[in-house]
């Protein structure tokens, strides 16, 4: 590097490629902006950062915990690794799934001093209000019955499994049937395949009716219930002159928006990870006023993105760490915004939604103790009880 220079600014990619030579390089200070890319302590990204040379180390992101308090050692370990070490704090974080109080106490007060933080409030004190809302749908009949043979599915073949293994050994598993159990409260062409087995599965064994009767067909409306109430307050909204993004953990969810939406004849714009033309996109929704609505996947849009045309937020699905959707509605709620914020999570009734809200509040106390508001995922802490709950 030129000795004229007084400054470098470089991505987390070019970093991991020139770190060869930039390990050599002497720095007054190294910042790491949005610092959560190097929450994973073995990712490419953690390693290359923990190699430079520098007096001075500070990391600034909005989401120091995003999954699991062991991503808040990883942090450290790059700004303070005098601190951290090999045990103490970086044990207490991420070795153990449940620290106990006397350890969540050592932890805060090791950190507190070297964390400065600044909420929205204190830092952008004019920013107008932002509200929170729960809508709740019931499932159509069919949708109903779909949904419930795939519950009753996991329930009867999963639990005996964890019953019997343990949930350690059994995790993947798990997971599983939470996604599709997630996937099936939205929308049964999200799990068209699934539904077909288990349809055959439950099938074996039983009478089938006898010749000359035929079982009357229950057809899945093509919307469903979640989308029939998201573009209801859509076509509302575009009335009223409101723009809103809408956001949805599942693309392909987001396809069956689209299809509603088009044929609604509603324009819109639509951003996921493999968009390229992204900055079109934001530009496109932020100027023109007969661009009412964005899609935009939860894990492209999660941050970096600013979107304070839009004053409503919807949620189609909850993901387990209230932090990142807290991010999704922070990309309306944020600097620049000049009208009151509406964000709505739409739950599907009587569902694993539902519980997956119950566990979110009852799980985050952890991370609360020692942040003062980041969430702890609810799938590092999960028991047999908690799994039991979920497939209830």
């Amino acid at each position: 590097m030129q000795s004229d220079v007084d400054l470098l600014v470089t991505t987390y990619g070019t970093l991991r490629r020139d770190i060869g030579w930039l390990a050599d390089v002497p720095f007054s200070y190294a910042i790491l902006d949005e610092a959560q890319a190097i929450k994973n302590p073995s990712s490419q990204s953690a390693k290359a950062v923990r190699l430079l040379t520098a007096e001075r180390r500070l990391v600034v992101t909005g989401t120091p915990v995003e999954n699991h308090l062991g991503e808040l050692a990883s942090l450290f370990d790059f700004a303070s690794p005098e601190l951290f070490g090999k045990g103490g704090l970086a044990t207490a974080l991420g070795a153990k799934r449940r620290p106990s109080p006397e350890e969540v106490r050592t932890v805060a007060s090791a950190l507190g001093p070297l964390m400065l933080r600044r909420t929205k409030e204190a830092v952008a004190s004019e920013l107008p209000a932002k509200t929170e809302q729960l809508l709740y749908c019931e499932l159509d009949p069919a949708h109903r019955k779909i949904y419930d043979e795939i519950r009753d599915h996991y329930r009867t073949n999963l639990l005996s499994k964890v019953r019997e293994r343990g949930l350690g050994r059994s995790k993947i598993q798990v997971l599983e049937a939470l996604l599709r159990l997630r996937q099936a409260s939205c929308h049964p062409e999200l799990i068209a395949r699934l539904s077909t087995m288990v349809k055959k599965t439950t099938a074996r064994g039983v009478n089938r009716p006898k010749a000359g009767r035929k079982r009357k067909s229950q057809e899945v409306d093509d919307r469903g219930a979640k989308v029939r109430l998201l573009i209801d307050q859509i076509r509302e909204l575009q009335d009223e002159g409101h723009k809103t993004l809408v956001f949805s953990q599942f693309t392909s969810f987001l396809a069956i928006v689209r299809r509603a939406l088009d044929e609604e004849e509603v324009p819109y714009e639509y951003l996921d990870g493999r968009t390229r033309d992204r900055a079109a996109k934001v530009e496109r929704f932020q100027t023109d006023d007969d661009c009412p609505v964005f899609l935009i996947s939860l894990k492209a849009g999660g941050h970096g993105l600013n979107l304070t045309a839009a004053d409503y937020v919807f949620l189609l699905d909850p993901w387990w760490n209230p932090a990142v959707e807290a991010q999704a509605i922070d990309r309306a709620h944020r600097i620049g915004q000049q009208r009151s914020v509406f964000a709505y999570r739409i739950i599907a009734r009587d569902t694993v939604e539902e519980k997956v809200l119950e566990l979110q509040d009852e799980k985050r106390t952890l991370a609360e103790a020692i942040l003062s508001g980041a969430g702890e995922s609810i799938l590092r802490e999960l028991d047999l009880d908690d799994l039991e709950r979920l497939l209830g």
